[in-house]
């Protein structure tokens, strides 16, 4: 029995013109564009309705049949500590842990001692480059069965430090020696640095992209799957577009390497927006952030606490954080439909847009000579910087809202004596072989000014 034909098969179709003739009616004289239609920092003109006799087109997501799993990042200082942290957390709820080592005197042995082998994925984030260090875990996880991805970026040190780990060619030779050597995945792509220092939509597909190429091209023969990290902001279903599209570009550039690699998306929730007055709004910013990257399709989802800014690593925040998670999966079930957002045609249209608008000036950066020239000589950073400051200027003048910094602020709250740490950017003189890519929150100047104003 065909039920969508019994069900409507007597309603008069309406088409995308009926609607815009009524709309236009009920506007009486206002001007439909005007009124109604916004533009983007994007570019993409935002309409009252969508409808599928205009953008039908359904778009092909290839995300992966798994549900998204639930990450606990932890920075490892004190590796009983922090083996024990992992322990608890996985009894918790977390499906992979992902460790951040401080530096290669960690003994891989104990921080690993008596966690699972089974049904959990360990990712190991190095902050430093050595062939040594990753051969060591790569003979480990061989022998005691654990599934490691080792998470190393050379470029993504560069553009945010300013420098690489060892040198351009040092770093690449190494680089080559782990991927070729080793089964365990090893690159990862830093991609939400760029939306964390202000970069649009469009620019961090584009910068993204062109980050992963510049691996293609300096390591030949690369056959092992590649980790995307993006940071995900609080513009719904921008953010959900965006990580369809940032798939759907991935896909495309391995078919022209001829590479069969799975993109494995983990997104974050953006810095950018987060604020340390009035920061239990953070929890809904969150919230919502975590939504769009679970529909849009991220394989793994690691929520920020909302005292991160200004706390320490705390059990208490973790907990929120990842029952927050634990909520989305097991009781909305978020994790039940297989790409939740296809056939909405406000979606397919946006995620088409972003990616054709990114694949243009992805373009563009390999015309100019890739990723890595066009950061050497600034243009990356510049670009940035321009766009950070339009949002930096809706924020200071009103026109953007952040909730209880600039728009209904709580005049009896006080920080002062509850900073652990100190949230604000702070310029360190020193030798760069490049300007880095500086991570800025929107909230920063306007918190300094209160904080200084605090009793």
């Amino acid at each position: 029995m065909n039920t969508k034909n019994t069900l409507f098969s007597e309603f008069e179709s309406v088409g995308s013109k009926q609607w815009k003739q009524q709309i236009q009616y009920e506007l009486k004289g206002a001007d439909y564009n005007e009124t109604l239609v916004w533009e983007s920092p994007e570019g993409i003109k935002v309409k009252p309705f969508y409808h599928n006799d205009e953008d039908g087109k359904t778009i092909e997501n290839n995300t992966l049949l798994k549900p998204f799993a639930i990450v606990q990042n932890i920075f490892v200082h004190d590796v009983k500590l922090s083996n024990q942290r992992a322990l608890d957390t996985l009894n918790r709820g977390a499906e992979i842990i992902r460790f951040t080592l401080e530096n290669e005197s960690i003994a891989i042995e104990e921080l690993m001692h008596n966690l699972p082998e089974e049904n959990v994925t360990y990712y190991l984030n190095l902050p430093f480059l050595y062939k040594e260090y990753c051969a060591s875990i790569q003979e480990y996880a061989i022998k005691n069965k654990f599934n490691f991805v080792i998470q190393i970026d050379p470029i993504g040190q560069l553009a945010k430090d300013g420098n690489w780990f060892d040198s351009f060619e040092k770093d690449f030779e190494n680089l080559q020696t782990i991927t070729s050597n080793s089964s365990i995945p090893v690159i990862k792509i830093d991609g939400g640095l760029y939306q964390n220092a202000g970069a649009t939509i469009v620019q961090q597909l584009a910068y993204t992209l062109a980050h992963i190429n510049e691996y293609f091209n300096r390591i030949p023969n690369l056959n092992q799957p590649i980790s995307i990290e993006v940071s995900v902001g609080t513009n719904y279903f921008f953010e959900i577009a965006k990580l369809r599209a940032l798939r759907i570009l991935f896909n495309t550039l391995t078919k022209e390497y001829q590479h069969d690699f799975e993109c494995n998306l983990i997104a974050t929730p953006s810095k950018r927006n987060k604020t340390i007055y009035d920061y239990n709004v953070n929890m809904l910013r969150t919230t919502t952030e975590c939504m769009s990257a679970i529909l849009g399709g991220a394989n793994a989802v690691a929520n920020l606490p909302y005292d991160a800014l200004y706390h320490k690593d705390n059990e208490f925040g973790d907990r929120i954080a990842r029952n927050q998670l634990l909520i989305l999966k097991h009781e909305s079930f978020f994790d039940k439909v297989k790409n939740a957002a296809d056939g909405a045609y406000y979606i397919e249209s946006l995620t088409e847009q972003l990616a054709e608008k990114a694949l243009t000036l992805f373009k563009e950066i390999e015309e100019k000579g890739g990723f890595l020239v066009l950061l050497k000589e600034g243009i990356i950073q510049r670009k940035i910087c321009e766009s950070a400051q339009k949002e930096q200027d809706l924020i200071d003048s009103g026109k953007e809202v952040l909730l209880g910094t600039n728009k209904y602020p709580n005049k009896n709250d006080r920080m002062k004596n509850d900073l652990e740490l100190y949230p604000f950017l702070k310029q360190n003189p020193r030798k760069t072989l490049i300007t880095p890519i500086i991570e800025k929150r929107l909230a920063e100047k306007l918190e300094q000014e209160r904080l200084s104003q605090e009793a």
